[in-house]
């Protein structure tokens, strides 16, 4: 137990005094580069899902 609660402690000590956090600035900042970064991969994966979709629905029309 007592090896625990040093563990605790040391994690303690690590986030509060040996962490070097980001400002508030930057850490706005990489949220909207996160954010951009995800709309632009969904925006590709969209438009690639429908490309393809409308090939196969001309695949498949031309069985009939």
């Amino acid at each position: 137990m007592r090896k625990f609660v040093n563990y605790l402690k040391e994690c303690a000590v690590e986030l509060t005094q040996k962490t070097t956090w980001p400002t508030w600035q930057k850490l706005q900042a990489s949220a909207l580069l996160v954010l951009g970064t995800t709309v632009a991969l969904a925006a590709v994966i969209f438009g690639v899902d429908w490309v393809f979709q409308t090939i196969m629905k001309a695949v498949y029309s031309l069985k009939h």
